[in-house]
């Protein structure tokens, strides 16, 4: 069974060195190996098993060196497993893909890798699709106006600048950016863009730009730029600037669940800090934004929740409830 699943490793590895080269052109062993996840001397050795199975590789040797297959030559081969397969049809999302432009093509597209599939992974492929559905959008939600979403998408494509007027919380200002990619987070579209070379990303609202232009003026994006690794260090980096204080509660059993849906950080808190008072409240200390932003969605909580501190964040609620108590009182 052992020797049976390395030869399976050793196929793929083959499969997917074959699929780079043809996919990205002339690539370094360092590069290779790398991607591969495996020594140069392993890469060396695939290449060579790949040439005396036929498939023409060129090795150009010396530091800009590397592999590259024979100029027009291609495999039919694309590899997929029958769980990949699969894996295609469910993550095809049609409403994202139909607000870029390209609704039509992922429906081609998905027919021709149905063709191409062998007939007993058809039906299966034609399942996944069948009883799985991506809704990349929240409760109670609509998903953002998206006007000018296909006119940054084609200049992110065609490395184009564009010029936009954009709704910031300072108000309307006129910018000039390179785009350098779009990023569809629970049903709201982002930018990031630079506003020209050397300058560091910035991420951009869709539903806020007021007016576009594209240029036809391309740029160059930057090689080191990963639009993966940006998101994710701008999302963690915009969560930390943004929950700077800490309030300590007393919360009942039923305000626990509540506050579970007040978001990742606020439920990543209490699992760390909820401590037991005896009386089957709990104990918890949370992430807040500003004490006017806590108390708007902690007084939601009525009486299921009770603020120790900060002092600012309990004296808000106090004079919000006797608001509410003046307001119903007598009727």
């Amino acid at each position: 069974m052992y020797f049976e699943d390395t030869l399976t490793m050793h196929a793929s590895r083959l499969l997917s060195l074959l699929m780079l080269l043809q996919a990205r052109g002339r690539m370094s062993a360092q590069a290779l190996s790398a991607e591969l996840e495996v020594s140069v001397r392993t890469i060396h050795r695939d290449i060579d098993q790949l040439s005396a199975a036929g498939v023409p590789v060129w090795a150009d040797r010396g530091r800009s060196g590397g592999f590259q297959l024979q100029e027009g030559w291609r495999t039919q081969l694309t590899g997929l497993t029958e769980t990949e397969a699969g894996a295609l049809f469910l993550s095809g999302l049609a409403g994202p893909a139909a607000e870029l432009g390209l609704g039509e093509a992922v429906a081609s597209a998905r027919l021709k890798v149905l063709a191409s599939l062998p007939p007993d992974w058809q039906a299966d492929a034609q399942r996944v699709s069948a009883r799985f559905h991506l809704d990349t959008v929240d409760w109670f939600r609509s998903a953002d106006r998206t006007e000018y979403l296909g006119a940054v998408a084609d200049a992110v494509w065609r490395e184009r600048r564009i010029a936009v007027r954009y709704e910031s919380w300072q108000g309307l200002r006129e910018r000039e950016l390179e785009p350098l990619g779009l990023v569809l987070k629970a049903g709201i579209w982002y930018m990031a863009a630079r506003s020209g070379k050397g300058a560091a990303p910035r991420t951009y609202r869709l539903s806020r730009i007021r007016a576009l232009t594209v240029s036809d003026q391309a740029f160059d994006p930057p090689r080191q730029f990963d639009l993966a690794a940006y998101w994710q260090e701008s999302t963690r980096r915009f969560e930390t600037d943004m929950l700077r204080e800490t309030a300590v509660l007393r919360v009942s059993p039923r305000g626990l669940q509540l506050m579970q849906q007040f978001g990742t950080a606020t439920a990543q808190a209490i699992t760390k800090t909820a401590t037991d008072e005896g009386d089957g409240w709990s104990r918890i200390e949370v992430p807040i934004e500003s004490v006017d932003y806590a108390a708007d969605r902690l007084i939601a909580l009525g009486p299921e929740a009770e603020v120790l501190s900060p002092p600012a964040l309990r004296d808000q609620l106090r004079s919000m409830a006797r608001r509410l108590a003046r307001l119903y009182a007598g009727r």
